[in-house]
């Protein structure tokens, strides 16, 4: 695809209150990202020139998409001078002949969906849908193929009110028109605010055609509270998992399951009801059992679960965790931990099997520090390494042992307990019985 052929406006600049946030509500987040990210990924696509209009949050915003992509243009709106879409517009420098205008609230935007806006020639080409309840949209009045005005809900006569088709919100303009019009446009209205809209209107009455493109209600969505923030999620998340599937890895009740964009699967996998993954996490030929939980780590030839929790920077590969098993920050390469143990900031190798309740205590209440396991260590039950520690191949260590920092060599047992002591008829003294 000719990406020279249309530059991108993505208008981010407000406030979005009716999400009743203190956040930004292009940075609420769907499927791990913010929902400017994922218009910004698929503008991409299909544009080498794209500019995002910021003002609300403005240096966070720019921050956080910065952290993301190195290529975009950020504008800042006047928004104190120039308030609403056309004010967003001025200022806009586009590289390329054609201009397409998205709003930061449509994360379920594809890159497909798109593309009709390349293929039409027209001056203006306006996006569409038709909804069975209209209320509260500007309704598109079309004649001959082409949009003849646009009329707000409050504005419209009884005949306009029963035009099921709306405006969308997404707009390609030649460059032309947005240096002609956008210059024009006025704030003589009642939010006194700069509209967008008035340059179809402007356009219109100077006998230029509309063509009005019919688009997908789904994917075109905007996302103006919490309850549509979790309706888009659901959708993102059914494409997500439908994707996956395709590519050859099993779900088991896949809409029990999170997985966030950037979660990558090769090879064969299972990922079985009720689980969660998110980050940057790389799962190849493992299978992931009910209620895990894995956060941005690598997993390779690997069971886990059910009910284990692997958290960040994890690398696990050749290895069997089990129930209620929780790994931080840990590299475990052929390893065993079958059940109820907690494991954070270990290198363990291979041939090492982790007994049930065991704890590698890595933090002091001031620093943390890391346990070094070598290979073919057993560890019994309830045992406690104390960190910083090294225990070396061919080690055993006896259940309940506690091993404090320093070394424990190479073909040794570990062991400390006390002597069991019993003393007769305890319990009748302490309850008083005779």
């Amino acid at each position: 695809m000719d990406k020279n052929k249309i530059s991108i406006v993505i208008l981010a600049a407000g406030k979005g209150s009716r999400m009743k946030s203190q956040k930004a509500k292009v940075l609420h987040t769907i499927c791990g990202k913010p929902m400017l990210y994922h218009i910004i990924k698929e503008s991409k696509e299909i544009s080498n020139d794209i500019t995002v209009v910021i003002a609300h949050q403005k240096e966070l915003v720019l921050e956080q998409m910065s952290s993301y992509f190195d290529d975009i243009n950020f504008v800042v709106q006047d928004a104190e001078n120039f308030p609403g879409t056309g004010g967003a517009m001025k200022n806009i420098a586009p590289k390329n002949e054609k201009v397409l205008v998205l709003n930061g609230d449509m994360p379920l935007i594809t890159s497909d969906s798109l593309k009709g806006f390349l293929d039409k020639d027209d001056d203006i080409i306006m996006s569409i849908f038709d909804l069975q309840n209209p209320d509260g949209y500007g309704r598109v009045i079309i004649k001959n193929g082409h949009v003849q005005k646009i009329v707000e809900q409050k504005d419209a006569s009884s005949n306009e009110l029963r035009v099921s088709t709306v405006n969308a919100g997404v707009y390609a303009f030649s460059k032309n028109i947005i240096e002609k019009y956008i210059p024009l446009l006025s704030n003589k209205n009642a939010q006194k605010e700069y509209y967008l809209t008035d340059v179809i209107a402007m356009a219109k009455a100077d006998g230029l055609n509309i063509f009005p493109l019919l688009v997908d209600e789904e994917q075109f969505k905007g996302v103006n509270s919490k309850k549509d923030l979790s309706d888009a999620e659901e959708i993102m998340q059914a494409k997500i998992k439908t994707a996956w599937m395709h590519a050859g890895v099993i779900m088991q009740l896949p809409s029990t399951s999170y997985i966030e964009e950037g979660v990558i699967f090769e090879g064969e996998c299972i990922v079985e009801n009720g689980c969660r993954i998110t980050g940057k996490t790389l799962l190849i030929n493992s299978h992931i059992k009910a209620g895990s939980v894995i956060e941005d780590s690598t997993i390779i030839n690997s069971d886990i679960g059910p009910l284990a929790h692997i958290r960040p920077a994890s690398y696990l590969q050749d290895s069997h965790v089990g129930n209620f098993v929780e790994i931080k920050k840990s590299t475990l390469k052929g390893v065993k931990a079958g059940h109820l143990s907690y494991i954070g900031d270990a290198e363990i190798d291979e041939g090492t099997n982790i007994g049930a309740g065991v704890i590698t205590c890595n933090y002091d209440g001031i620093k943390k520090y890391k346990t070094i396991i070598g290979k073919n260590v057993f560890i019994g039950s309830d045992s406690q390494l104390v960190a910083p520690v090294t225990v070396e191949d061919d080690v055993m260590i006896a259940a309940g042992t506690t091993v404090t920092s320093g070394t424990v060599e190479k073909g040794s047992l570990a062991i400390s307990r006390i002597k069991i002591a019993f003393i007769k008829d305890f319990y009748y003294k302490f309850f008083a019985k005779s």
